[in-house]
């Protein structure tokens, strides 16, 4: 029999175990929210930087697996599996490798990245962002055990090495302080827009080694076969007549009505990240993008958006299809069923509106090419927008170099701005990657340029010991 101490103390025992253990409950169920509330920003945050348009193979890759080929003016850089396999990803990193990788570009194994990884923006990105990034990746993607191709770019940019000395020049490794003189919401954008975003990394023209050229933030850039255009706030060059709403409904949907489409690389980036973002986010973006200096273009008359007017010719081509040149032939069989004769698009605005369009109001054609060539393609809230492309294997119609040059300059004359001409060579350079800069011109030179100088260096030093010795 048990006494009645002892019961007592039983009882008190075990309502004791009880509240500890409901104690212990409460503070793994804490621990568990804490950890639910980390990797929810951590899988916001990767959706910000748009890490999926890049490390997602197009066409049903396996989300974060890799195998996206990034177009680079000196070849196809693969995007890595950064899912956390341990076999084929990132799943042995430590957080300190992980925040290495991206904010320093060096791999878990030292090897240096290319900086088509962005790592020059990402650089400014926090301690507490990096944390939940790496919680994010480690906790709840899923693990895909495929290797992602290797990149193989030529001699002598394959040697990844070379990059600590670019680093040293050019990466910029603070971390992003607030501009006290700022709101906080141009503060917050400025955080979307450049670290987490990486705007910069496609708008800001790069030097001969292939940096941002500082002082010309988002002025605009080439990014092979398209254009990343001056997103500055001048009124004539950039997008100073643009309202806040037309620039916050481009960023959500891509598509402003009698101004721009996405297309290409700023498609992928909306499809991604920017339509998934909260309308505070894209509302403080706005505002970032809309107070940072404007850059104006010498050469640039009026906006790219206010060229061109509705064409009259419907009647005529009805009647004269047989007397017509080739663009306005091809225009009339491939393009004006969605666009309309009149370059008007489709009464529901699905198919844009030709004139007042940047894509042929712009002062270089690339945009207007990559767009005949490749086509549009972006799904925003569920909605599949698409064109099809009329590059070689086209279902709907392959066109020549020839071809395509004729139909753009139709187009130009008609809609856009009738100053810019398309010619078979402008539309080679596009179908092959868009124009080299002078660095992937020059590579292949650069090794035997250094050995040569080193040869005349020592020959040099030679003769000179030579006469010393004479002496």
């Amino acid at each position: 029999m048990i006494g009645k101490g002892t019961r007592a103390a039983s009882v008190r025992y075990v309502l004791g175990a009880a509240l500890g253990m409901a104690s212990m409950t409460g503070v793994a169920l804490a621990q568990d929210a804490a950890s639910d509330a980390l990797v929810a920003r951590g899988r916001y945050l990767a959706t910000a930087a748009d890490c999926a348009a890049c490390h997602t193979a197009p066409h049903g890759g396996k989300p974060f697996a890799g195998g996206y080929g990034i177009a680079s003016p000196l070849g196809s850089i693969y995007a890595s599996n950064i899912t956390p396999s341990r076999t084929a990803g990132i799943g042995n990193y430590t957080e300190a490798q992980f925040s290495s990788a991206v904010r320093e570009g060096i791999r878990g194994d030292g090897a240096h990245l290319y900086p088509a990884m962005p790592y020059t923006s990402y650089a400014k990105l926090t301690d507490q962002d990096i944390h939940a990034l790496y919680a994010y990746f480690t906790h709840e993607v899923r693990p895909v055990d495929e290797r992602a191709p290797a990149t193989q770019l030529p001699f002598p940019f394959n040697l990844r090495f070379s990059m600590m000395f670019w680093n040293a020049l050019y990466l910029d490794n603070s971390r992003f302080t607030p501009d006290p003189a700022k709101s906080a919401e141009v503060n917050r954008g400025a955080y979307l827009a450049i670290a987490l975003g990486h705007c910069d990394t496609c708008h800001t023209p790069r030097n001969v080694m292939m940096a941002e050229i500082g002082g010309k933030e988002l002025g605009g850039a080439s990014l092979g076969s398209w254009i990343a255009p001056n997103v500055t706030p001048d009124p004539v060059s950039g997008i100073g007549s643009w309202s806040s709403d037309d620039l916050f409904r481009y960023l959500k949907t891509g598509d402003v009505p009698g101004k721009a489409q996405a297309a290409g690389p700023m498609a992928e980036a909306i499809e991604h990240s920017f339509q998934h973002l909260t309308d505070d986010d894209l509302k403080a973006i706005v505002a970032y993008v809309r107070q940072v200096p404007a850059i104006r273009d010498a050469a640039d008359r009026k906006s790219r958006d206010s060229f061109g007017l509705a064409s009259g010719r419907e009647a005529v081509i009805r009647g004269a299809a047989g007397t017509l040149d080739n663009g306005e032939k091809i225009f009339t069989g491939d393009c004006a069923a969605c666009h309309h004769p009149s370059g008007g698009g489709s009464k529901d605005g699905y198919y844009p509106q030709l004139f007042h369009n940047t894509a042929t109001g712009a002062s270089i054609p690339d945009n207007l090419i990559a767009a005949i060539l490749e086509g549009v393609d972006r799904t925003v809230n569920g909605q599949h927008v698409f064109m099809p492309g009329f590059s070689h294997g086209s279902y709907v119609d392959e066109l020549s170099d020839q071809d395509v040059a004729d139909v753009a300059n139709y187009v130009l004359t008609q809609f856009g701005n009738p100053a810019v001409k398309v010619s078979v060579a402008d539309v080679v350079s596009i179908r092959n990657g868009g124009p080299k800069p002078l660095l992937a011109r020059v590579g292949g030179y650069i090794v035997p340029a250094m050995v040569a100088g080193a040869v005349v260096l020592l020959g040099l030093i030679g003769l000179i010991v030579a006469r010393r010795r004479k002496a």
